[in-house]
């Protein structure tokens, strides 16, 4: 089966070696925030992934040595302003999610820099997770004004209990490498310089294992996250309705003027 894979535009996509697709989020001169054409490829790009028969692992990286600072704030006002656009959105941050569950090849996320936001929701559910020790994971949705819910919800707890889940996502705590790796957040870290090189050395350990055997584990494991679907989707509903109400405007505002939201007591 041949996938067309020059369909996609804001996703750069590279064979670095056999049987390794190599997914880079691409927007230079804005951190590979993710606008909407961007939003869309990483919610689609999975399902092309598991019927690929030519990749066996994926590499899911940044461009330019830093990973993604989450959805461009136009994207943002313009799912504040727009029903069909926040609809749009809506089911793609579901489709993100599930999608990348429910991919049978191997995922390898390597965050460099900022992750935040669609970026970072990929990463997080992905299989393996390497960060730099300077790496900065941001939840940053209450600080924007909306429900934590693009993916927290379903695994921030399974991955570093929920009191530290709580902590870091009511508060939009800043978790650096290092500490992600110490809570359980992320699977190893390594210095900045390394990040990639270790991506891919992991990628290249597992196109040598049992095809079978690796993709019948993830599918195995992956059932702990399709048995908080139900968490899934209500967060992500509960976000999506902030989108419709006051304060995100403020969070969008306060993005925009670099300054600390102003929310008023409710």
């Amino acid at each position: 089966m041949k996938i067309d894979y020059d369909s996609y535009k804001a996703l750069k996509l590279n064979r670095p070696a056999p049987h390794i697709l190599e997914v880079v989020i691409s927007n230079p001169g804005k951190l590979n925030s993710l606008d909407r054409d961007g939003h869309r490829e990483l919610a689609e790009i999975w399902r092309d992934v598991d019927a690929d028969p030519d990749v066996s692992c994926v590499l899911l990286r940044g461009d330019g040595g830093n990973y993604s600072a989450g959805g461009d704030l136009g994207l943002v006002e313009e799912m504040v302003a727009d029903w069909d656009v926040r609809i749009q959105a809506w089911r793609e941050s579901r489709d993100l999610i599930y999608n990348i569950i429910n991919c049978s090849k191997p995922i390898v996320a390597a965050i460099e820099g900022p992750a935040v936001g669609a970026g970072l929701s990929a990463a997080m559910v992905s299989d393996v997770i390497v960060v730099g020790r300077t790496a900065r994971i941001i939840d940053g949705h209450t600080r924007l004004g909306v429900a934590a819910g693009d993916h927290s919800a379903i695994v921030w707890p399974l991955l570093c209990g929920m009191a530290k889940a709580k902590y870091y996502l009511l508060l939009c705590e800043t978790v650096t490498g290092e500490e992600a790796e110490r809570i359980g957040l992320a699977s190893i870290c390594v210095d900045d310089n390394k990040v990639i090189e270790t991506a891919m050395g992991i990628c290249e350990r597992l196109v040598k294992q049992s095809p079978t055997a690796v993709r019948w584990t993830k599918y195995a494991l992956n059932n702990w996250l399709r048995a908080a679907g139900p968490i899934f989707d209500a967060s992500l509903g509960l976000e999506f309705m902030g989108f419709s109400g006051p304060d995100i405007k403020e969070g969008v505002a306060a993005l925009r003027e670099k300054r600390k939201p102003r929310f008023g007591p409710k």
